[in-house]
């Protein structure tokens, strides 16, 4: 039986948007085939990257370095507990995020990434489903 997420998605359309091609396309492949099976797009001139999350790269935010040691060890725990790799290819800089939109294309929600965070599942499946009840 499926959970009120999954049935929740069905009413929705996925695809991501990356930011290059033609720098890690195996890198590429490899998070499509095993992550992420919906259609991806290339963002030609970074158009959503920067309208919506405002060409945000990631900065230290700390020059402590016991601090920093401690946030690389978490989120390398979290990624190796999640059979997750990361490379360092390409432009790796640039932050991106969740848009929702409506069924009309209208931008509704929009979640910036925090590097290195998990995402506030809740609050997507809040937006989802604030979008999803306005469109019945």
């Amino acid at each position: 039986m499926a959970t009120n997420n999954e049935e929740l998605m069905k009413k929705f359309n996925m695809w991501g948007v990356v930011k290059e091609t033609g720098v890690d396309d195996e890198g590429l492949s490899k998070f499509y085939n095993d992550y992420f099976t919906f259609p991806l797009f290339k963002d030609e001139g970074l158009v959503l990257y920067n309208d919506f999350f405002g060409k945000r790269k990631i900065a230290l935010t700390t020059y402590n370095p016991f601090k920093l040691y401690r946030g690389y060890t978490e989120m390398t725990k979290r990624l190796n507990g999640k059979s997750l790799d990361g490379n360092m290819t390409g432009e790796g800089m640039i932050q991106g995020g969740i848009v929702i939109f409506d069924n009309q294309g209208n931008a509704r929600y929009a979640y910036e990434e925090i590097i290195g965070d998990e995402l506030v599942i809740d609050d997507i499946v809040a937006a989802l489903e604030d979008v999803a009840n306005d469109e019945n």
